[in-house]
């Protein structure tokens, strides 16, 4: 989904020669994804953020509210982007940019595609180093953090080491190390923790983590 007829076209081309992947559909606006994605039905869609009408931000959030949506990457300029991290939060499963090498586009939509986030450590902690110093902390109760820690209280104590070892940004590989867990174990905590949070994907459970106070 992108406004420029040349940045689908390079997509297509890309993706559409691989023998595991096929491009279904296309938009050149937010507002032609609800009904692409009905004819279509993608397991992925490539969301850029800036588009001259419905933006895809607004996109996400729709997409991302219906019942088995598809998963979204979305496509910025911008790597500590805050329409990204909105977007991040509503469910979008990682982001690229638009100057990635084309194997790594073809290697983050087969991860998202296998329901895995494509945003490494270091981008995750990016993210949250850029949300920290764009956010002020308020005069008041913050809403946001309370309801993060009101979500967490309701782990266990491993759930919530798992959980805050996401929000360092760290790969499950790093966490089996450190929690002395397989890595099998860190997956099965990991899909526990996004059905007990009600989230989507790691990301969104590192910046819980993040709106809680506690990395």
């Amino acid at each position: 989904m992108d406004d420029d007829a040349l940045v689908r076209a390079g997509l297509s081309m890309i993706l559409g020669g691989l023998p595991d992947l096929t491009v279904v559909g296309e938009a050149a606006d937010g507002g032609e994804v609800p009904a692409a994605v009905a004819a279509y039905a993608p397991d992925v869609v490539l969301m850029d953020i800036r588009m001259p009408r419905v933006d895809g931000l607004t996109a996400t959030e729709a997409l991302r509210a219906q019942p088995h949506p598809p998963e979204v990457l979305v496509l910025t300029t911008f790597d500590a982007d805050e329409q990204v991290l909105r977007a991040l939060r509503a469910g979008a499963a990682g982001f690229l940019l638009k100057d990635t090498p084309p194997a790594e586009i073809v290697h983050a939509v087969r991860r998202v595609a296998a329901g895995e986030a494509t945003l490494s450590p270091t981008v995750t902690r990016t993210l949250i180093a850029h949300v920290t110093a764009a956010t002020p902390g308020p005069a008041g109760p913050d809403p946001r953090r309370e309801r993060a820690l009101r979500l967490l209280r309701g782990l266990s104590e491993r759930e919530r080491q798992v959980a805050v070892a996401l929000g360092r940004g760290h790969t499950n590989a790093e966490i089996a190390g450190e929690l002395f867990m397989s890595v099998a174990t860190v997956k099965a905590y990991v899909s526990r923790l996004l059905t007990r949070l009600e989230l989507n994907n790691r990301v969104q459970v590192a910046l819980l983590v993040h709106d809680a106070g506690l990395v």
